[in-house]
């Protein structure tokens, strides 16, 4: 349109007078893009200064014209020297009293700030083009005639071969519409004849989709319309086939003398809607998807969406059966149900309609004609009675490359795919593979949770039986375990449920082994001694006593040693749980007590070729239990001696104590340069019974038992780090409060 406005106008001229140029930057943008020509002035002098330069348009600012708009006028025009310009006023306080004055001025219009810039720039471009249509032509020998009534029409006709949208000119005294343009031919459907046969009414139908009825609504649009407003609304149009058509429909005033032009430009919105559509309906389809709906109503509304895209399209989807041969009607909320039934169970194939080959071939199949087309021929019978004479399809495939269905689209009447409905296979298709991928992923997940369910049945009637048996065996330590409720009691309150079950274990595995041999010897020496009780009322032996003497020496000997090792266990048991009430709790200094407790190991450490090394603070006091912190110590060096060295030529041990800045902690640590902890180990070295030397007369209880005191009696923690290779060692680090608590810990 901008190509034939230059060419009507000739590079036209608008003058702007205004000194608010923020208010008018984009209006001059807009105006450079329909190439004209602008100036910008800041006040009535400088705007008279540019206006004698030559304007084809004037647009004044109202509040730069003060209360004498009439003289203002006048003034810029006669600058031009054409009293006939066409000028514009504008007004960021718009009042009726205003207004009225403007007109009386003889401004073309009054335009209310802020505007539209897009607005403006058509009413400035109309009224160029109809002063231009009045304008005398140049060198004229004659008199100028009258203007034509049929020349404005004629000029605004050129003006409109050139819109990128629908455009038509209505004479609303006559209620006619006097001239259109191609564009509003193609958008109802109409040639020019047939349009100029009507007013506006007939371009609209009876009633909107809000129920107001047409005509009310173009008569109240209208009236604002000629009141100088630039009228903007969304309406339904009618197509000559009554077909619905969504608009914006843009109305405006033309400023011609004696005569109600309303030029009316219409924007087809059914692209912009159906692309709004698109882009809702596949954000509501992937939050299906993702929420697990299920497939079918997923798959419904996907076919319907795309139904809503373009006209008397009947969309279906055939899901192919784990076979991979025969498929099923899955989705065609169109299609009519019985022709859906015909083709559920049938085969694919290479000649098996649109959908049975695109699946079988694994590429799209468009027929146009399905009553012509030989992949037809044998289901020809089967499409004709429902009226289907075009099917397109396209294979789905899963992310895997398998292919999961078919999605087409049936006509009933002959036609091939454009573009548009090519996009709208892709999309479909897309769609339709993550949704139906998502359900065979659900059913995939099902499978394995039931197979999973399966498997703890088993598991739990294996555990079942095993519990059994364990019930069995345990009730014969019924006795041991009562004795035992209140160290369980004990271990429960500190979350060391699970260790209770090792601990009963290892102290029936420990007690069974002395017990037992203790058991076997006095059986078998009870036996022995009613057979020299029988042989003695017969007459005893010499060499007979004698045997039985040495039997029962050693006997005896195997007796005290079974009953020393169950009595020394017992003893050991016994320090599991550390009892705070019998512990004697006193204020000492930490230096003084380690050096006291390392002083009887020295021999021991000596003779193994290893240094024992402290390095406590001498003023570093604490208020505790001194009798198993001392059990603690011992317990982690003999752990040290016992397993540190093994194979090691010499090492050192080293006693580590420092205090925290708020004098509340105490952080003691006990470092060898020992062999150092298997990773494997390292987790375990709380456990009770667990030990390395299984067999070499530890009971696996001795950092069991410092852990215990630390964690309970002392109110502490304590952590262990270790190496293996070169780099080897291990060191135990005990955080301690410098004063213990005042009651067991939970």
């Amino acid at each position: 349109m901008n190509q034939l406005i230059s060419s009507i106008t000739d590079r036209a001229n608008v003058l702007l007078v205004s000194n608010s140029p923020n208010e008018v930057r984009e209006l001059l943008y807009v105006l450079d893009r329909h190439n004209l020509g602008t100036g910008l002035a800041g006040d009535i002098d400088e705007g008279v200064e540019l206006a004698a330069g030559g304007t084809d348009l004037i647009l004044l600012d109202a509040a730069l014209a003060g209360s004498n708009i009439g003289a203002t006028c006048m003034r810029l025009r006669n600058a031009g020297g054409r009293h006939s310009v066409p000028l514009l006023l504008m007004s960021a306080t718009p009042s009726a009293e205003e207004q009225g004055r403007s007109v009386g001025a003889g401004a073309s219009d009054y335009i209310k700030m802020p505007f539209n810039a897009r607005d403006v720039a058509e009413k400035i471009l109309m009224e160029l083009a109809l002063h231009k249509a009045e304008a005398p032509a140049p060198r004229a020998t004659t008199p100028p005639r009258p203007l034509h009534p049929q020349t404005l029409e004629v000029n605004y006709h050129s003006i409109l071969a050139g819109s990128p949208d629908a455009v038509l000119l209505f004479d609303i005294d006559n209620g006619l519409l006097i001239d259109a343009n191609h564009l509003a031919e193609e958008l109802f459907g109409m040639p020019l004849a047939e349009l100029l046969q009507g007013g506006m009414e007939p371009l609209f139908p009876q009633h909107q989709s809000d129920g107001r009825a047409s005509p009310q609504l173009l008569e109240e649009k209208i009236r604002d319309t000629l009141q100088g407003k630039i009228v903007v609304f969304r309406a339904s149009c009618c197509h000559r086939d009554s077909r619905p058509i969504a608009c914006e429909i843009r109305l405006m005033r033309l400023s011609v003398p004696g005569r109600q032009l309303v030029h009316a430009r219409i924007i087809d919105l059914t692209e912009r809607n159906l692309a709004e559509a698109m882009r809702s309906g596949q954000s509501a389809l992937l939050e299906m998807v993702a929420k697990g709906a299920p497939l079918i109503p997923t798959l419904n509304q996907l076919l319907r969406l795309i139904e809503g895209q373009s006209r008397g399209v009947l969309c279906s989807i055939m899901l192919l059966d784990d076979d991979g041969i025969h498929m099923h009607s899955a989705a065609g909320p169109s299609l009519p149900p019985d022709y859906m039934a015909l083709l559920e169970g049938v085969a694919i194939g290479p000649g098996v309609g649109s959908c049975g080959t695109a699946m079988f071939l694994r590429e799209p199949v468009v027929v146009s004609d399905i009553m012509c087309d030989p992949l037809w021929a044998p289901y020809r019978e089967l499409a004709a009675p429902f009226g289907l004479r075009a099917c397109w399809s396209r294979p789905i495939f899963g992310q895997d490359g398998a292919v999961l269905g078919s999605f087409a689209m049936y006509y009933r009447d002959v036609r091939k795919p454009d573009a548009r409905d090519l996009e709208l296979i892709d999309t479909a298709t897309d769609l339709a593979g993550i949704a139906i991928g998502r359900m065979r992923h659900e059913r995939e997940l099902q499978r394995h949770r039931t197979h999973l369910e399966e498997l703890v049945a088993e598991r739990t009637a294996a555990l079942t039986q095993a519990k059994e048996h364990s019930e069995q065996t345990n009730r014969e330590l019924a006795a041991a375990l009562e004795n035992l409720s209140i160290t369980q009691e004990e271990l429960v309150r500190r979350d060391k449920l699970a260790a209770l079950g090792a601990l009963v274990a290892g102290i029936a595995h420990e007690l069974n082994t002395p017990i037992g041999n203790g058991l076997v010897v006095a059986t078998t020496m009870a036996e022995r001694t009613r057979e020299i009780q029988a042989s003695f009322l017969d007459g005893l032996r010499r060499s007979e006593l004698g045997a039985y003497l040495t039997q029962a020496s050693e006997a005896d000997a195997i007796m005290l040693r079974n009953l020393q090792r169950a009595a020394d266990l017992v003893s050991s048991f016994k320090q599991i749980a550390v009892d705070r009430a019998s512990s004697q709790r006193r204020h000492f200094l930490l230096r003084q007590f380690v050096a006291e407790l390392m002083l009887p190991l020295s021999t021991q450490l000596k003779a193994a070729g290893l240094t024992l090394t402290q390095d406590v603070p001498e003023d570093l006091a604490m208020d505790s239990y001194p009798g198993p912190l001392g059990q603690v110590l011992s317990n982690l060096l003999e752990n040290c001696l016992r397993h540190a060295f093994e194979g090691c030529s010499g090492g050192a041990i080293n006693v580590r104590a420092r205090g925290s800045d708020d004098g509340q902690t105490i952080t003691l640590s006990i470092a060898d340069t020992g062999v150092g902890i298997a990773a494997d180990d390292l987790v375990h070295v709380y456990d009770p019974f667990f030990t390395t030397k299984l067999g070499s007369g530890g009971s696996g209880l001795g950092l069991h038992v410092a852990h215990n005191i630390v964690t309970g009696v002392l109110g502490g923690h304590i952590d262990a780090t270790s190496r293996t290779g070169n780099a080897s060692g291990t060191t135990f680090t005990l955080q301690l409060p410098a004063t213990a608590p005042q009651s067991p810990a939970p």
